[in-house]
Formats: structure tokens, C-alpha cells, sequence
């Protein structure tokens, strides 16, 4: 894992042949003339979001969408020309673009009982190439939307990683049926623009499908943005070890804890992600934890961080500040000069180093040098995922 963010960032910056596809996917056209479905839309393109970055592929979120729309004054949901496909993706700087429609014909009467059927259909435009794909298709009913959506997902992954990792079998195991009801409170409530009315809708979609995880994880982010950690972490931790995206939740959970100031408990989920995905910022997170918890491991754990990844202060700084407390004064002013040498304007450093020259550690009263440490929010599992990708062809 050493280094390895800093070889992607030059991968990433200097060598465009190496550079990975990133893909973006719209939300999809309602052809039918009730405005009430289009919900319909929002679901097929965040569903295929999740779908295709659980295996790697690197994905604009739906806010950066949303602000290329408005950039372009594009009208939420209308139709798009291929010139407008053309013009969003360069906004949003992405190789691909997936788009596409869908068609809903009531049911007749007499039938069974039936919400309706569907018929979904999806493109992927290559702006590298200037081409397109040809069309994706399933056809079904309306309560099998979960199902006819993983269907197209894996079409589209198909095309855009022609050998994916997985089945089709097991990548459809992935992404069990939610109930349709339940599709439609959570896509309400990642659109909705009041945050009330998202935890509302958020929490009827757990409540009409317990098995609907992904609402659990949205719930969580909310109440962590809120900085309501408990209750962010009592939804996080209802998300089930084969859940996609997992690990990301995880570490979501792990920062819920620490903030909460539960340690051995964060210290417990940032473990759990770190022995699968060794990450510089879990290492670091974990660590933290650890030291906030008095475990033993964690300099060796802030230490790991730092090793992965030498060119950011925030990990010499962790590790000299843990230092300091500890009262190993020698060995926290070593790491602050590190911190300087890369930040010379970082003055937290300089007043630590300081007070580490004097052999002069913290003091009870002292509240204006406690709680410094620097805790990474930001994980990257799938910008690791991609670059092990590049990598592995070479070998």
C-alpha cells in the first residue's frame, strides 16, 4: 500500500494512457406524461451508480450531476440530445456517459394485479471515441423494479469492464428484490431538498423493507452530517457485513463512533475495514481510536499511515502529537519538523514543537492544544481499486 495514493495522483495528472474511465450516469428520461414517475428515473441512475461502483469503477455522484445540470440549464429529467450527452459529460469531465429512458404502460383492466409494466433502455456514449453503445434493454413489471434494474446494471458493467470480477449470478446476489414501495420512499427521499422530508421518506423506505440496507446507509450519512452521531451510528450498524459498499459504511460507522467519543468501539469498525482494505486513512483513523482508547497498537497503526503515504503532514502530526501526550518529547519535535518541512505555515506544529523542545506536555486547563487530531473523513477505496487495475497488466 506505500505510496500508493501518490502514484495514482501522478498516474492520474502526467500519464493519460494510464488514466481510468471515469463514468457518469444520468437520470433517466420518463416518457410517460405523468411527472409523478419520475422518481422511476432517479432510481435507475443511483441504483446503477451503486451497482457499478461496488465493482471499482469511478463514478460521478449525483451532486456533481446535478451541478452540471444546472451549469448548462438543463431542465431536471427532460429528454436529452445526444449534443446535451455530449456537453454534460464534458462538464463533468468523464469518458463515458450512461443515459437512457424508460416507458411505463398502465396495467389493462381486467388484468391480474399489476402496477404496470416497464420497459428500460440505456446507452453509453465513449467521448474518447465519439461513439455509442449500442441499446440495453429489460422488460418487466413494475414491482420487479429492483430486479430489472440490476439486470441493466450488469449490462452496463459488462460493457464498460468487459471482464468483470463476478457472475452475472453472483453479482445479481449483490443487489437482492426490494419492494417497490420501498424504491420509491428512498428515491423521494435522496431527492427530496428538505432534510426533514429526506429522514422522513428515508425512514418509511427501512420501515416498508427492513432488507433495503441502502436506506440504512443513507440515514447514517444524514444524522452524521447533522452531527447527531449515535443515532447515525444506531442506523450504520444495522448494514450487513454482505452489503455492497460495506467497508465504506464501515469506516462511516467508525467516524460516528469516534465523534461520539466511543473509541473502542470506533477502534473495532476501523479494524474491521483496515484487515480487508489497509487504507492510509483507515490506518490513520484506526490508530487514533486506538490511542484515544489507550490500546497498544496504535502508534503502529499511525506509523503504518505514515509510511503509505510520507508526502501528508496530517499523519507525521498524528504521530508526533500522540508522541506528545505520551511524553516522548524527542520523538514528537522529530515529527513536527516533518510536519514543517512539508507545511511550513502550519502553526499548530510549530506551537507543539515548540512546547516538545521544552519537554512541556499537556496540561489540564490546557484546552486550546487538546483534541488536535487530524481524522481523515475521506475514504478511497474505489481510486485504490482502480489504480491495483492499471497496475495489475503491467506486472
Amino acid at each position: 500500500m506505500k505510496q500508493w495514493l501518490c502514484l495514482f495522483v501522478c498516474l492520474w495528472s502526467g500519464a493519460g494512457a494510464l488514466r481510468a474511465d471515469t463514468v457518469a450516469v444520468l437520470p433517466f428520461f420518463n416518457t410517460a406524461k405523468s411527472a409523478d414517475l419520475d422518481w422511476i428515473g432517479e432510481s435507475l441512475a443511483e441504483t446503477t451508480r451503486q451497482a457499478l461502483s461496488s465493482q471499482g469503477i469511478l463514478l460521478r455522484d449525483r451532486e456533481d450531476q446535478q451541478e452540471a445540470y444546472r451549469r448548462l440549464t438543463i431542465r431536471p429529467y427532460a429528454q436529452l440530445t445526444r449534443a446535451s450527452v455530449i456537453k454534460v459529460g464534458e462538464t463533468l469531465d468523464v469518458e463515458q456517459v450512461v443515459y437512457g429512458q424508460f416507458t411505463f404502460t398502465p396495467p389493462e383492466a381486467g388484468q391480474p394485479k399489476t402496477k404496470g409494466s416497464l420497459r428500460l433502455a440505456a446507452k453509453v456514449l465513449d467521448r474518447k471515441r465519439m461513439r455509442r453503445s449500442q441499446e440495453f434493454n429489460v422488460s418487466g413489471a413494475l414491482e420487479d423494479l429492483a430486479r430489472l434494474q440490476s439486470h441493466l446494471a450488469w449490462q452496463l458493467l459488462q460493457y464498460l469492464q468487459p471482464n468483470p470480477t463476478l457472475t452475472e449470478e453472483s453479482f445479481l446476489s449483490l443487489h437482492p428484490p426490494v419492494r417497490v414501495e420501498a424504491m420509491e420512499s428512498y428515491t423521494r427521499g435522496m431527492i427530496s431538498t428538505r432534510a426533514e422530508n429526506k429522514i422522513n421518506f428515508l425512514q418509511q423506505a427501512a420501515r416498508l423493507d427492513p432488507n433495503f440496507t441502502q436506506s440504512y446507509v443513507e440515514l447514517g450519512r444524514l444524522y452524521y452530517e447533522k452531527k447527531d452521531y449515535r443515532t447515525a451510528a444506531n442506523w450504520l450498524q444495522k448494514v450487513p457485513v454482505n452489503a455492497p459498499g460495506y467497508r465504506e459504511t464501515n469506516f462511516l460507522l467508525g467516524l460516528a463512533r469516534y465523534y461520539a467519543g466511543e473509541y473502542t468501539a470506533a477502534a473495532r469498525a476501523f479494524e474491521q475495514v483496515a484487515t480487508s482494505m489497509p487504507l492510509n486513512e483507515v490506518l490513520n483513523d484506526l490508530g487514533l481510536a486506538q490511542a484515544r482508547a489507550n490500546q497498544p497498537d496504535a502508534l503502529n497503526n499511525l506509523r503504518r499511515a505514515a509510511e503509505g503515504d510520507q508526502t501528508d503532514p496530517a499523519y507525521q502530526f498524528n504521530i508526533g502529537y500522540v508522541l506528545w501526550k505520551r511524553g516522548d518529547y524527542d520523538g514528537a519535535a522529530a515529527r513536527f519538523r516533518a510536519v514543517l518541512d512539508r507545511d511550513p505555515s502550519d502553526k499548530q506544529a510549530s506551537l507543539l514543537l515548540e512546547r516538545a523542545m521544552q519537554h512541556s506536555g499537556p496540561k489540564p486547563a490546557e484546552t486550546k492544544l487538546a483534541n488536535l487530531e487530524r481524522v481523515k473523513e475521506k475514504y478511497q477505496e474505489t481510486a485504490y481499486l482502480q489504480l491495483k487495475t492499471l497496475l495489475e497488466p503491467a506486472k
